[in-house]
């Protein structure tokens, strides 16, 4: 026996997508009872110099930067292999 019928199946039968607004807009009102202490820490963590609180601020303040790749080749030459394609060639 392989046991693979014993392994749970899905975990997500009936919980998948997002949750119900109902749901959202109850936890927005439970937090935003927090907001008063929320910005006092955030203030403090700031105030004492704390990179991570600092850096939050700024990402919700102004946004996330965006990460940018820099593809140089330093003069050298870039060089794209051939793709091959395997296949029927009776549909051409």
């Amino acid at each position: 026996m392989d046991g693979r019928k014993n392994n749970g199946g899905h975990s997500t039968k009936g919980a998948a997508g997002r949750p119900p607004k109902a749901d959202e807009e109850k936890l927005i009102q439970r937090l935003s009872e927090l907001d008063d202490i929320g910005f006092k820490t955030l203030k403090k963590g700031i105030e004492e110099g704390n990179y991570n609180f600092w850096n939050k601020w700024m990402e919700f303040r102004y946004g996330k930067p965006k990460e940018r790749v820099d593809l140089t080749t330093d003069g050298d030459s870039f060089n794209i292999p051939n793709i091959v394609f395997f296949g029927n060639d009776k549909d051409k």
